[in-house]
């Protein structure tokens, strides 16, 4: 699993994908672009959708390398063994989305964004 390299200048800054922290960071491209810090033209999208979603559970870490992803793939597994409830897993993963990994849908798209 990806992680956020140690001293990330982060998008909003000018040295977004410059800096010698960025190298080897599947972004460090669209960071240095620019583009990341522009609004993400999707997000408008995402919230209307999200306000229709009653229950949502976030796993946060501060740390890389702990489980959140294959700890969130089995709970939304196992939350949706009850046929009568509908889950999703959304992974806003920084360094790149190992979900679709481990639940098995690589090559299906998958909207990534810089912000």
């Amino acid at each position: 699993m990806e992680e956020v390299p140690q001293g990330c200048p982060g998008t909003g800054s000018a040295q977004a994908g410059r800096g010698a922290s960025c190298q080897g960071c599947p972004n460090q491209r669209l960071c240095a672009s620019g583009a990341g810090a522009a609004p993400d033209p999707a997000i408008e999208e995402i919230k209307e959708k999200m306000k229709t979603v009653k229950h949502k559970i976030l796993v946060l870490s501060g740390k890389g390398g702990v489980g959140k992803s294959t700890f969130s793939a089995h709970l939304a597994h196992g939350l949706a063994e009850d046929e009568n409830t509908q889950v999703a897993l959304l992974d806003i993963d920084i360094c790149g989305p190992s979900i679709p990994k481990i639940m098995g849908l690589e090559g299906e798209q998958v909207h990534q964004s810089g912000s």
